[in-house]
């Protein structure tokens, strides 16, 4: 199946500043670069970016940098492989854009960026979808729309942040799939854990993890049943041993009804003073 394009590129996040030439391109020092606090990427391949800075001794950085001014210095928007990999490098001058932005603006340009170039894991793009939620008041409609997504989509991705750290570092590192996390995600942490290390013990694939998942999910509601229907039961056993007479409960949800038989006028009054009078004794 062919993956579907993000709706929205870098350039129709970044504004154009009246007067500014937005496409001016500058040589600056990468020591002049701090580092962008909106990066949602947290994991770099180091082999990768000593491939990329000896790429750049021998032909120079090809893309530009985006970056946005901070006082005498700059602040990367896009582009923290190229940056590590110039400064590893020891690159003296490298190409940066210039723009306005603002810090929401400078951390969906980043977003789109990484989804865009597929370089992203499935957490850091779920704890980029929160940051935008956040610390920047964004529905889930309007972050779908931003970075060219569904927002069942972005909701799928936000529920990955409710496994267990245990399962999550597992989807960083590679050894499941999110497709595997969203499976686990309705599961108790313990069982969490424990389909998540048969998943990479026995390389299932997302299909066999729903199955699995569903038979454990299925057991436990019978479970619960079955613990709910003998709490039921010994509940009737105990009122009907104090109150001396047939007791059926009945329970629909957090809610039920407890029915008391009775036979004749004296049963009843009996059973009015047995409840009456254990009240005013208590």
């Amino acid at each position: 199946m062919a993956r579907r394009g993000l709706g929205r590129g870098i350039d129709s996040l970044i504004p154009v500043v009246p007067g500014e030439d937005s496409e001016e391109i500058l040589h600056v020092n990468p020591k002049d670069i701090r580092p962008n606090p909106y990066q949602p990427r947290r994991i770099f391949d180091d082999a990768a970016i000593e491939e990329l800075a000896a790429s750049m001794v021998e032909h120079g950085v090809i893309q530009p940098l985006i970056v946005r001014r901070d006082g005498a210095s700059y602040q990367l928007v896009a582009g923290e492989r190229r940056l590590r990999a110039a400064l590893k490098a020891g690159l003296d001058q490298i190409p940066v854009v210039v723009k306005s932005l603002s810090d929401r603006e400078a951390m969906e340009v980043s977003l789109v960026e990484n989804l865009q170039r597929e370089d992203l894991g499935p957490i850091e793009e779920a704890e980029a979808y929160k940051r935008l939620s956040e610390e920047f008041g964004l529905t889930q409609e309007q972050i779908a729309q931003r970075v060219g997504k569904s927002r069942s989509d972005v909701a799928n991705t936000l529920r990955l942040l409710r496994l267990e750290p245990e399962v999550k570092q597992l989807i960083n590192e590679g050894k499941i799939s999110g497709g595997h996390g969203r499976a686990l995600v309705g599961l108790p942490r313990d069982q969490q854990i424990a389909v998540a290390k048969s998943i990479v013990e026995k390389g299932l694939s997302v299909r066999g993890t729903e199955e699995a998942v569903a038979t454990k999910t299925a057991k436990r509601k019978r479970r619960q049943r079955q613990s709910q229907s003998s709490r039921i039961r010994e509940a009737e056993e105990i009122l009907a041993a104090a109150l001396g007479s047939p007791v059926v409960v009945k329970q629909q949800g957090t809610r039920g009804t407890i029915s008391i038989s009775f036979f004749g006028r004296e049963d009843l009054e009996r059973l009015i003073e047995a409840i009456s009078g254990s009240n005013s004794g208590s």
